[in-house]
């Protein structure tokens, strides 16, 4: 019974996988020579969109006042950005990167910056900020899982005293 309620998969054509996904819908009118069709694409979003849609989010959250300022870390292929921003005066408090030359001096690295660059950024800035009266800040991962280089500037940053 089973084969022979399936027998109609036997004559139903499935579009195969390195066809494209155009299908045609017959028209209403069966004496009309034209057919509609259109094209079914899925919806696809790039790694850099979702990263700017979850930094959004967070930023919902996250806000830097003049007591609490908001620690933003910006991460790239080839370095790493700390900012320590006032939102409310639009101004920003204090900075490090790896662009830095006492950075850059310090560590030789060719294919972007590692674990121990990270906590050495997340040192400078710690200290940057404590020099300028800042102990407490709201962490902003900027859309970045919290795990390996930002980790390690947080981590870094913690320890040589900021508060968040």
């Amino acid at each position: 019974m089973l084969a022979s309620s399936l027998s109609f998969l036997h004559s139903c054509t499935f579009p195969s996988s390195s066809s494209s996904s155009l299908f045609t819908i017959p028209s209403p009118n069966p004496n009309s020579p034209s057919s509609l069709s259109f094209v079914v694409e899925a919806k696809s979003t790039t790694r850099r969109e979702d990263r700017t849609a979850r930094h959004v989010r967070i930023r919902k959250k996250v806000d830097g006042t003049t007591e609490r300022p908001r620690l933003s870390v910006f991460r790239s292929n080839k370095h790493l950005f700390v900012q320590v921003i006032d939102d409310t005066k639009m101004h920003t408090l204090a900075s490090a990167s790896t662009m830095q030359k006492t950075i850059a001096e310090e560590f030789n690295y060719t294919s972007g910056p590692t674990i121990e660059v990270a906590k050495r950024v997340g040192e400078i800035i710690a200290k940057s900020c404590l020099e300028k009266g800042i102990t407490k800040v709201a962490f902003d991962r900027g859309g970045y899982p919290y795990h390996g280089r930002v980790k390690a500037i947080a981590d870094a940053a913690r320890e040589h005293g900021l508060e968040f």
